[in-house]
């Protein structure tokens, strides 16, 4: 079990019990593969995105107790335009515990159809085992739609396809005629010969006896069209409708054993999912509140990290999350997408994670040294970092990064490198942390246009501006990592009455004085030309210009010596009264001087500042 403290009123039962290597990648059992996601194209105005997303959050939390009560659910959430219409429902064959699990799956999965994701304000999402729909009118008289989908499965009948369309003929023709009378459900098949056509249809709990058979018939007859295939489904506003020649469905609903438990615990699903659709956690868990007293990290816009220890003793790190913003929403499942393929010596790994509505986990390896920032700002109970450690630090974290761009089978840009997202092992081996605002970088594309998060200091200039974001804002946020390192001192560019560590260090290499800006707790205890190589490779990572700054694999060379290093341009931000950048800033409108979130005490937290680029 997770434990978070001696107080705690009751634990994190069995979470994580099986882990990853544990779990077998497979939805067979709550049929958690998914169909079709249909979008709506009615559009969300930038206005009311965030407020639509709330509500359908909101209506996420409520709907869950309903359909692991009833194996249905349905929620009304919200006033005038940014109310939320929602209805879930499982398959009648399954299980309550695999409806649990295939409900909590497609959870995670209809969120691309938000305004965050498509700007749209309704979906809806048909796996083999469960159904969800969201819109922003009332659909629940609907049995039909114009957006109702055909799908057909990729393989071709081997075998006499005259006798398996007829087969099919008649499996329909019963889900045609039984369906209506067993309350909309029908599972059955349909024999000839060595030939057997499996089939499974179900009216949703809204439709009426009329509709219901309306959507079983106009299902019936466009499922038609799959044959010679050996698979296929109608996907309806008001119904389902699979056939098969593999059995799929189960005999009944009969509930498996819930299991031991006491009444005061809240049960909750935990699941995770990458964008490979394979499952990084599948449990049932106890979910519970945490202690204080074992905080890792507090962070003020989510949530705080929390220390706890597995059944086995392995020591985790696990992540509390709030859904209070859209961007938290958009993290939360970014982060869990991105990293959960992600296996590398300088990345963090992500165990798991609990999706339980607006609070949700996630769960990591234990890394024992916390943030880089706290080491060397903020903890005094550690000594000074020795020169070998410094350079050990920077190169773990260029090869990290340098995996990230270009190694990994995912192209991903981190977008918040900065020293507090940079954790240290017990060897002071560095991981890169807090996937959240990372974003997958097409091939076929220069660079992307997006909203401007990330924390200012650490931005680079194209990126701020034009919300251009390329691998290169990596490397200007890698840059100033590297200066920060080196001389001890953290970059201030935008606290008040205070100078950009960037323009001392560049003035001291236009003066040939480069070898002062090296922190004087390690004077005389470091080869001066490699200093000046890691400054320099510093001050080549933060030019103002993206393509004068190299790919982070050239970065590694150079830090190997296996690289010239050229001479590099002179940096932006300046200082705090730099007009030469910021006025450009200005005139769009978007800067403020000094945000709440960006301070001097800004270590301990997650500073992120929202723009929106034109």
């Amino acid at each position: 079990m997770l434990i978070f403290g001696q107080e705690m009123s009751f634990l994190l039962l069995r979470m994580l019990m099986v882990l990853l290597f544990h779990v077998r990648p497979s939805f067979s059992e709550p049929r958690a593969t998914e169909a079709a996601l249909i979008c709506s194209n009615r559009t969300a105005e930038a206005s009311d995105r965030q407020v639509y997303v709330a509500s359908f959050l909101a209506t996420m939390d409520s709907i869950t107790p309903q359909v692991s009560r009833q194996r249905y659910g349905v929620v009304i959430n919200g006033t005038g335009n940014n109310t939320v219409y929602t209805f879930g429902e499982c398959m009648k064959d399954l299980s309550q515990n695999d409806c649990n699990l295939c409900f909590a799956r497609m959870k995670t999965q209809v969120l691309r159809c938000l305004p965050f994701q498509r700007l749209t304000k309704g979906g809806r999402l048909f796996y083999d085992g469960c159904y969800i729909r969201y819109d922003d009118y009332m659909f629940f008289n609907e049995s039909l739609s114009a957006v109702d989908r055909t799908v057909c499965g990729a393989d071709d009948f081997v075998g006499n396809r005259s006798l398996f369309a007829d087969s099919v003929l008649e499996l329909s023709r019963n889900v045609r005629v039984e369906g209506p009378k067993n309350d909309g459900f029908f599972t059955g098949s349909v024999s000839n010969g060595n030939l057997t056509v499996y089939g499974l249809a179900q009216c949703w709990e809204f439709v009426n006896g009329s509709g219901c058979v309306n959507c079983l018939e106009n299902a019936a007859l466009r499922i038609g069209s799959c044959p010679p295939k050996v698979e296929g489904r109608a996907l309806n506003a008001g119904c389902y409708f699979r056939y098969s020649t593999t059995r799929f469905y189960n005999n009944s609903a009969s509930d498996a054993p819930a299991g031991g438990g006491g009444g005061s615990h809240r049960r909750a699903v935990i699941l995770a999912s990458t964008s490979a659709a394979i499952a990084c956690l599948l449990f049932v868990a106890m979910v519970s509140f945490f202690a204080r007293n074992r905080i890792v990290r507090r962070s003020r816009g989510s949530g705080s990290v929390y220390k706890g220890i597995l059944p086995g003793g392995q020591t985790v790190a696990v992540k509390r999350l709030f859904f209070n913003t859209t961007q938290w929403a958009d993290h939360f499942f970014n982060e869990v997408n991105l990293i959960s393929g992600i296996d590398h010596p300088n990345l963090v790994k992500l165990l798991g994670c609990s999706i339980t509505g607006p609070e949700s986990l996630l769960v990591y390896e234990y890394v024992p040294n916390q943030s880089l920032h706290d080491y060397m700002f903020v903890r005094k109970d550690v000594p000074r970092l020795g020169w070998e450690e410094r350079y050990k630090i920077i190169l773990g974290t260029a090869e990290g990064l340098a995996f990230l761009h270009e190694t990994s089978k995912l192209r991903i840009i981190h977008r918040d490198i900065k020293l507090s997202n940079v954790l240290l092992e017990r060897d002071l081996t560095p991981k890169i942390a807090d996937f959240g605002l990372a974003r997958l970088f097409p091939e076929d594309e220069t660079h992307i246009s997006t909203a401007v998060a990330g924390t200012l200091g650490y931005m680079a200039p194209e990126y701020i501006v034009r919300g251009k974001l390329t691998e290169k804002a990596d490397v200007y946020s890698f840059g100033v990592v590297v200066i920060e390192v080196i001389s001890g001192r953290r970059n201030n560019a935008f606290s008040q009455n205070s100078h950009s560590i960037l323009q001392k260090v560049w003035d001291l290499y236009k003066s040939g004085q480069l070898i002062e800006a090296v922190d004087p707790s390690v004077k005389g205890k470091f080869p001066e030309e490699g200093a000046t190589r890691l400054l320099q490779i510093g001050l080549i990572c933060v030019q103002a210009a993206a393509e004068r700054r190299p790919s982070m694999s050239v970065i590694v060379k150079m830090l190997t010596g296996n690289e010239e290093i050229p001479g590099p341009t002179q940096p932006p931000f300046l200082s705090s009264n730099s007009t030469e950048f910021i006025g450009q800033f200005n005139q769009r409108g978007k800067y403020v001087s000094q945000p709440d979130s960006y301070t001097e005490s800004y270590d301990n937290e997650i500073t992120e500042s929202f723009f929106e680029p034109r």
